[in-house]
């Protein structure tokens, strides 16, 4: 029986602009995954796999041309936006590969033999190992930086791990020259073109996560379709870690005294954040809460008129669309809700940015108006008019976990001389529901460094791990204690002469 072909749409048109290829059946998830499964020896040397990685992003520096045109001809997120994510994803592979040659990441511990603690010690060498084959789910809404040459794949390679890859519908012509990139990279260091696979199809990304010889997966998209995958990673004989970022409502909270300060600024640039790449961002701010009063007024007014001079947008595919202007339909029709700046169709294919006000007060207590608590993709937000602090602390309370949560303090709070521990006790609020907090900021961008949190409280992400950053590829490890063991038989990472140059915990000293 024919598989359903994969088609190349264009969403400024909605037509299919050419067949990628065919879906794949269960047998050609097996074969993929068994292939990278048989090679994953072959990512054993560091300094190999380091150079595989540097080489990825010079090969993807090298296309970039061809690579953002085709990348905008699926996604119509714009040559700019997407030069600059291909940037990014080029970046991470070098940080990463920087990563792999300095070695901190293994973890190498070593505790000589010592009879006179309590109990006695033996002699134990501790270091971090690879999984084996993970699983890769790309996002819609970032066909480079989190798809198929993206953080998850990065990161896994970095590891010394093979991947399977489950291209996102959106983009996959996309991923397939992508992944033809990775591939020539891996070519170009003796490495087998196996350890980087790529499948098409809804149902070869449920054969995939259930496949015995995946080990983890990391997944970027929505709740409904994350959970199922999540779930169905832990019911499998072997359950297998399933890092997942799945949704979020990125909070934000604007004190009056901030308002007063900076209300002009303040509406501006959450007018900026939540309409930027077509509010598909995944830390887009989707709930304001902003205070009754002068500076509240002049905070909506400066949105208002920052959202009105944004043009229309094309969202990444018509499913998307219908889903956003039945979304801002269903939630312009609760009770006390208004809408300053109407979002929703323009026409067939483009949709228009708005907002939303309701009072705070409605979102205290569980109701008909929980749909805002509810992330809706695309340029719209949410902003809550609050009358003091006690229905701050009521609407917080009832919020999910989420990627960021963000405040707005006036410089003196800032500064923490005057508000009487405002800002500290806002931030002690924030903490809990979140991954990064922001102070006087906004969530959108999300820089690649050592000491990023991309990740957060459930349905944020399944899982305490950051999908971006250095500690990225700590997902993709698991930790190993050889107990008096000879020295013969250990890996070099464990000889007590340090062959490697690796820093380590030495007999309880930090060696660098």
């Amino acid at each position: 029986m024919a598989t359903a072909p994969v088609w190349s749409v264009d969403p400024r048109t909605g037509k299919q602009r050419e067949q990628v290829g065919t879906e794949a059946t269960a047998a050609d998830v097996h074969r993929a995954v068994t292939a990278a499964h048989a090679v994953r020896g072959a990512l054993a040397d560091r300094t190999v796999r380091a150079a595989f990685l540097r080489s990825a992003a010079d090969l993807l520096d090298g296309a970039k041309d061809d690579l953002v045109a085709e990348a905008d001809a699926e996604t119509a997120l714009g040559t700019a936006r997407l030069t600059g994510e291909l940037a990014r994803t080029c970046y991470q592979l070098r940080a990463f590969a920087d990563i792999v040659d300095e070695g901190a990441y293994l973890d190498v511990v070593i505790d000589h033999p010592d009879s006179a603690a309590t109990p006695p010690v033996p002699d134990l060498r501790r270091h971090k190992v690879p999984l084996g084959v993970v699983a890769v789910y790309a996002a819609s809404n970032f066909p480079f930086a989190f798809s198929v040459p993206g953080g998850d794949t990065a990161s896994a390679l970095a590891a010394g791990c093979p991947v399977v890859v489950k291209a996102h519908p959106d983009h996959p012509a996309t991923s397939e020259r992508v992944a033809a990139v990775l591939r020539a990279a891996a070519a170009r260091h003796g490495l087998p073109e196996d350890v980087v696979g790529l499948v098409h199809g809804f149902e070869a990304g449920v054969e995939l996560v259930r496949h015995p010889l995946v080990t983890a997966a990391g997944f970027t998209g929505s709740v409904r379709g994350g959970r199922a995958l999540f779930d169905a990673a832990a019911a499998r004989p072997v359950p297998i870690p399933f890092h997942g970022e799945l949704g979020s409502l990125n909070p934000v909270v604007v004190t009056e005294a901030a308002a007063a300060e900076r209300a002009e600024q303040i509406g501006t640039g959450l007018a900026g954040s939540m309409t930027l790449g077509v509010g598909q961002f995944c830390v887009k701010p989707g709930l304001v809460l902003a205070p009754v009063g002068a500076g509240g007024d002049r905070l909506l007014k400066s949105l208002t008129e920052a959202v009105d001079a944004t043009g229309a947008g094309v969202l990444l595919d018509h499913r998307m669309r219908d889903n956003f202007v039945a979304g801002v339909a269903e939630r312009a029709q609760l009770p006390d809700v208004d809408a300053p700046v109407t979002p929703g169709a323009v026409d067939e294919h483009t949709v228009t940015a708005g907002f939303l006000t309701v009072p705070a007060a409605c979102l205290a207590a569980e109701g008909a108006h929980d749909l805002l608590l509810e992330e809706c993709f695309g340029p719209v937000t949410v902003v809550a008019r609050y009358t003091d602090d006690d229905e701050i602390t009521a609407v917080l309370s009832r919020l999910p976990g989420n990627l960021t949560a963000t405040v707005h303090l006036s410089d003196d709070e800032a500064a923490g001389v005057s508000g009487a521990g405002r800002g500290t006790r806002l931030l002690a609020e924030l903490t809990p529901l979140a991954g990064r907090v922001l102070v006087n900021g906004w969530p959108t961008g999300v820089a690649v460094a050592p000491a990023q949190q991309h990740g957060g409280p459930y349905p944020a992400t399944t899982s305490t791990s950051t999908s971006v950053g250095g500690t990225a590829i700590e997902r993709w490890l698991r930790p190993v204690v050889y107990q008096n063991t000879p020295e013969a038989l250990l890996p070099p990472e464990l000889h007590d002469a340090n062959p490697l140059g690796l820093p380590r915990r030495y007999d309880g000293r930090l060696e660098h």
